[in-house]
């Protein structure tokens, strides 16, 4: 008996008709037009290295999937990487860029109504927006990982594009020249893929794989290596019986599963950026999930079970080698939700059960681990009532606590001019504020200043406190970011002026200013306003409809009571 997909519209009707045409047109059979629709994500792009390899791979997948008994249709949607969509407008474009692509996949796969998907997920943006896709449809999805690249040498010492990125925040300081900063460049980046340290990318990959996107054994993985494509090859046989099964996002995207994802990434102190992707992939599904709240509580005592670039002396490809996120969450078993499910439908207990963690690796154990310490720190209080995260590593020796006059900037270049002149005492908060996902809009970049901070030697002696996006790679001083709620949305951030007191204090979880109602009141009847100007466009749109960034940053409303 014949199955019924929804892509298998009435005969006899306009659209059918239309549909057998255009299909037709393209070699598909009357056996062909009867079997499930498969869409192949594909964010390929020939303007970054991320992007570069992934028409290959979605080759492959389409074979895959039609010796697996379904039709794939490649989808491409937008594209964009950190070191690249930066340079437009401060880096305001990256973020919305998430959303594009969240809202591509939904024009094509939902209004060609599609059975199901398998995304090809490589730089930081394409796989929580695979995800938040995935979620908003309720669509059979799986996540094909794009892998990590591989990296070069520069005077007898490994380097990578993360390295490059960071001693570009050195020049102004003459801690290393353009010459040298061009020749690091040059040896950085020795194939395609993602960053290979624990940046947003490889961040995101392993919370795909813990939250039940990505297959078990899928993450990290070597751009274009054998291990990658056999994933590529059994993800589209995987995704075309699950499309059979009738098994959607909805069925298992519940709070034990993003504790299983938040857990993930507090044990490899993992991007910040990862929360507020997170919560917007339980935004998209319509759950109650706080995962703010989430990652708050279980940063408390979750410790640290590896420690890749940034955070220590690892590397990716170590990771990988020791079992990547398979064996870490093995190592995580005990507080795992061992209930919750994967788009296969099989539980964590059953996906972990009988697995060994491969000996002499660099993932640790709960009772062993690299550290105690937290990896991410969430601070709230009445400078930050929504929310602020500090990346600590577990194993950074480094300040906890800071008080110290408010020093404030309303861009990225600005914070650079003062930093280059001289003009930042020891010992104040620098603010960069007006950045955020309103204000930048699109929480424009800021890693910068914080890497110029660490090349004058001053990342000890100044905290920070930024509602613009820091890079994955952030891993130094006492750096706030995620600044919630911001100050172009009226957050207390846009009441402070220079000078005034602010109190970090990462033991208490807190972050406080120290003004008085009356001031408070005066100040907010000035009738301040932040945000850049930006020409009418996508980042207008997204100015006027985006969600707080302690909300997912999402661009759909708030969920109704």
């Amino acid at each position: 008996m014949t199955t019924t997909f929804r892509s298998n519209l009435k005969p006899g009707t306009t659209l059918w008709a239309g549909r057998r045409a255009q299909w037709r047109a393209l070699g598909l059979s009357d056996e062909d037009l009867e079997k499930p629709k498969i869409a192949v994500v594909n964010s390929s792009s020939k303007l970054s290295s991320c992007f570069s390899h992934l028409d290959d791979l979605a080759r492959t997948v389409c074979d895959a999937i039609r010796e697996a008994g379904a039709i794939p249709f490649e989808v491409r949607t937008a594209a964009s990487s950190d070191f690249i969509t930066s340079a437009g407008c401060g880096g305001s474009y990256i973020l919305p860029t998430r959303d594009l692509i969240v809202a591509d996949i939904e024009a094509s796969v939902e209004g060609a109504l599609l059975d199901g998907m398998i995304c090809l997920s490589s730089c930081d943006k394409t796989t929580p927006a695979h995800m938040m896709a995935a979620a908003r449809l309720n669509l059979p999805t799986l996540i094909v990982i794009g892998g990590y690249q591989k990296t070069g040498h520069y005077k007898g010492e490994e380097v990578d594009i993360e390295e490059v990125f960071l001693k570009a925040g050195y020049i102004d300081s003459g801690s290393i020249t353009v010459k040298e900063l061009g020749e690091m460049a040059d040896q950085a980046v020795q194939g395609p893929g993602v960053c290979a340290g624990m940046g947003t990318a490889n961040t995101m990959h392993i919370a795909a794989e813990a939250l039940g996107f990505a297959l078990p054994g899928s993450a990290p993985v070597a751009a274009m290596s054998a291990p990658m494509m056999d994933n590529a090859r059994e993800a589209a046989r995987r995704i075309v019986e699950i499309v059979r099964s009738g098994f959607k996002p909805r069925d298992w995207l519940d709070e034990g599963a993003f504790r299983n994802a938040a857990c993930a990434v507090l044990s490899v102190s993992g991007s910040i950026n990862a929360v507020k992707h997170l919560q917007a992939v339980a935004r998209e599904a319509e759950t109650d999930v706080d995962v703010y709240r989430l990652f708050e509580e279980l940063s408390q005592t979750l410790p640290l079970l590896s420690a890749v670039r940034p955070n220590g002396t690892g590397s990716i490809a170590q990771f990988e080698a020791s079992g990547g996120a398979h064996a870490l969450l093995k190592r995580l078993e005990p507080v795992l939700d061992l209930k919750a499910r994967n788009a296969v439908g099989a539980r964590m207990a059953d996906t972990l059960a009988g697995y060994e963690v491969p000996a002499g690796g660099i993932i640790q154990t709960l009772d062993q681990p690299v550290s105690s310490n937290p990896s991410l720190v969430f601070v709230r209080g009445s400078l930050l009532p929504g929310s602020g995260i500090a990346r600590i590593g577990g194993t950074a020796k480094r300040r906890m606590n800071f008080s110290g006059p408010a020093l404030i900037c309303h861009s990225r270049d600005e914070a650079l001019g003062r930093i280059r002149e001289g003009r930042i005492e020891r010992g104040s908060v620098l603010v960069l504020r007006g950045l955020g996902v309103k204000g930048g809009p699109g929480m424009a970049m800021t890693s910068a200043v914080v890497f110029a901070l660490d090349g004058f030697g001053l990342i000890d002696d100044i905290a920070v406190i930024t509602e613009g996006q820091l890079s994955g790679l952030v891993n130094k001083g006492l750096v706030v970011g995620e600044a919630s709620p911001e100050a172009a949305d009226g957050g207390a951030l846009g009441l402070l002026n220079d000078g005034d007191l602010i109190t970090i204090d990462l033991h208490t979880r807190t972050v406080n200013h120290h003004l008085d109602d009356a001031v408070l009141q005066a100040r907010r009847a000035e009738q301040r306003s932040y945000g850049v100007a930006v020409r009418p466009g996508l980042l207008t749109l997204y100015r006027a409809n985006v969600t707080p960034v302690h909300e997912g940053a999402t661009l759909l409303p708030p969920r109704a009571a």
